[in-house]
């Protein structure tokens, strides 16, 4: 048996154990969640069951803003997440696991991953994920891809500089004033073969262009100066000697001192760089030109890293530059295109140009907008295949165009088909039943017959007008005429709209015009038809003009449903056709408001409007007067 006192030693022991355990669970606990090294945990579902604090100040998030929430919200490539959940579902351990996750902050940091399972009885307990943070180095390597890619381009550069030209080689003796050349540099100055011993230096220095030589003179003294570092390198322009062709050349030199320290010769090189001043003006241009390009004009490389994005890109997608250099190409299209940009991208690695393929691309904002795209492949001076330029065209307008168009010929099928068949109807009707029917039948029948004729009239005189503009031959039929009759007489003439209607009359006195009187006249048929259609509750119209100062200000009012400010902007743009609010169905082309801006732009004036939703619209427009 085991007596008291052994036993309380032992019970002490033991609690100086567990003492010493406890500090050493207290510290190892400690360690975790407060060391340097990013640690979570993700439960069989994806779903993040703990994080320690390094891993939460990576991320810039709060422990209630991660912990709790699926782990896929996190990566900023859903492929990669899936694919680490897939491995470590089938019990993989994943070692340094490249991945991207997105910050509280926007930005993305660059990671690699390390990971396996917790398993209890056989059971998903939990993955043990150690994030390590590469970012500093993958955008160095970005930096250093880039700065490769330029050496490369310089080099190929260099390259065909050199074969393309020969060095000169030239020594000017200060002490005697005289410049031997060799045979390379006496064809870049254009002299004789007999000159090829000495030449004096004072006939160069004439062939200097005038607007250089004084620059040209001073650093040959900077070079000779005491204490300087003896080095000429100078690009300028001269006349040669034989032709007087203006060329640029580069001469590179250094100054050779005696025991005095004066210079006493020097001796360099001469190049001929007027293709490459020229390129590099080409170049500029170039730029200038890719720069305020309309299309957006990207660069990447063969990983579908962008390496350039001018200023249109910017435009049309609405990041920065900064926001697009060095990312993926993958941040502006949509998943379910990337099959399609893949196809794409097999045509252009074989060397293919891909033009005008029309595609969906997304914006900063998220929206999907419709390009035409140009594929070309880019290679270096050995004909590697190194990038791809690529070109896109914003065509949502063009998209909108061919659906007005489609809604176009939609709408011309069924408005002239529906009074075509009224008046056949009723001439049916008339042929069979003139004899028996009584006079107001027949005259009801005539009615309609004659209204919807000169509804159909009036359509097709305006397609004709809008035909006639399309083809540049409108022309103004210019007379002078009372502008009071002419409303007068349209009223009348389209009696059967405003029958319904009180047309308000405003003419406070004669006015005479000098413009083209049927031209005036069709625009107030459209704007007083508008009226008709858009107010189909109001009893109300308010047609006239007032004068002032030489001026006539012509208006059509109306009390109907109104026009929104986003209508009014494109109100005139042809083919516009305003959206109908619930309840109301008001047929037409879009062309007549068209029609009565461009008229009234043929006179030097245009048409105005005024509208509030639910209250009707104001239109109006200026002309001069002849009285």
């Amino acid at each position: 048996m085991i007596d008291n006192r052994t036993l309380t030693k032992k019970i002490q022991q033991l609690e100086a154990e567990n003492g010493e355990l406890k500090d050493r669970v207290e510290e190892l606990s400690d360690f975790i969640e407060n060391g340097a090294l990013p640690l979570h945990w993700v439960d069989s579902s994806g779903i993040i069951t703990w994080a320690n604090q390094a891993e939460l100040n990576t991320l810039g998030y709060r422990a209630d803003e991660y912990i709790g929430h699926s782990i896929t919200k996190f990566h900023a490539d859903k492929a990669v997440i899936e694919d680490i959940l897939s491995r470590l579902l089938n019990n993989e351990t994943l070692t340094n696991y490249p991945a991207r996750l997105l910050c509280k902050d926007g930005t993305i940091k660059y990671v690699l991953i390390n990971s396996n399972v917790l398993h209890k009885g056989g059971e998903f307990v939990h993955t043990r994920c150690f994030t390590r943070d590469v970012t500093a180095i993958v955008e160095e390597q970005f930096k250093r891809n880039e700065l490769l890619q330029e050496y490369e381009l310089s080099e190929a550069r260099l390259k065909m500089a050199i074969e393309a030209a020969n060095l000169g080689i030239w020594e000017w003796n200060k002490k005697n004033n005289q410049v031997f050349w060799s045979a390379e540099s006496k064809k870049i100055l254009g002299l004789q073969e007999e000159d090829l011993t000495l030449a004096g230096v004072d006939r160069f220095l004439n062939a200097i262009a005038p607007e250089d030589r004084a620059r040209v003179e001073r650093e040959l003294d900077l070079a000779m100066a005491d204490g300087s570092e003896h080095r000429y390198d100078v690009t300028y322009r001269i006349r040669r000697i034989d032709n007087q062709e203006l060329r640029w050349i580069r001469c590179q030199g250094l100054v050779e001192f005696d025991s005095y320290d004066r210079a006493k010769s020097i001796t360099g090189t001469m190049l001929d760089v007027t293709d490459a001043k020229q390129a590099d003006i080409k170049r500029a241009e170039l730029a200038a030109i890719i720069d305020s390009s309309y299309d957006a004009v990207v660069g990447k490389s063969l990983e579908g890293i962008i390496s350039s994005w001018n200023n249109s890109a910017q435009r049309m997608f609405g990041f920065e530059a900064s926001e697009m250099i060095g990312e993926s190409i993958l941040k502006i299209y949509p998943e379910d295109l990337l099959q399609e940009k893949s196809i794409f991208m097999e045509r252009v690695k074989a060397g293919e140009r891909v033009e005008q393929y029309e595609t969906k691309l997304l914006t900063k904002d998220g929206r999907l907008l419709d390009v035409s795209l140009t594929l070309s492949p880019i290679h270096d001076s050995e004909g590697n295949f190194i990038g791809v330029s690529k070109i896109a065209r914003d065509i949502t307008e063009k998209k909108r165009e061919e659906q007005r168009k489609n809604d176009f010929v939609s709408m011309v099928s069924h408005e002239l088909k529906t009074p075509l068949s009224t008046i056949m109807t009723y001439a049916q009707l008339l042929s069979k039943r003139a004899a028996d029917e009584p006079k107001d039948f027949v005259l009801q029948a005539a009615t309609k017959i004659d209204h919807q004729a000169k509804k159909m009239k009036a359509l097709i005189k305006d397609f004709l007008e809008l035909a006639k503009m399309d083809d540049g031959k409108t022309s103004l039929h210019t007379e002078t005429f009372n502008l009071n009759t002419l409303i007068t007489e349209v009223l009348a003439d389209i009696s059967p709209l405003t029958r319904r209607y009180t047309v308000e009359l405003h003419m406070p006195e004669a006015v005479n015009l000098r413009a083209d009187r049927e031209k005036i006249g069709q625009v107030l048929i459209n704007l007083i038809s508008n009226a008709t259609k858009y107010a189909p509750d109001s009893e109300k119209i308010k047609v006239g003009f007032t004068k002032s100062e030489g001026k006539v200000t012509i208006f059509v009012q109306d009390f109907g449903i109104g026009i929104s400010e986003t209508d009014q902007k494109r109100l005139f743009e042809r083919f516009y056709r305003v959206d109908n609010p619930p309840g109301y169905h008001v047929a037409g082309f879009g062309i007549g408001l068209y029609i009565v801006s461009e008229i009234l732009n043929d006179h030097g004036s245009r048409i105005q409007v005024e509208s509030t939703l639910g209250k009707g619209s104001l239109f109006y427009f200026e002309l001069n007067t002849e009285n």
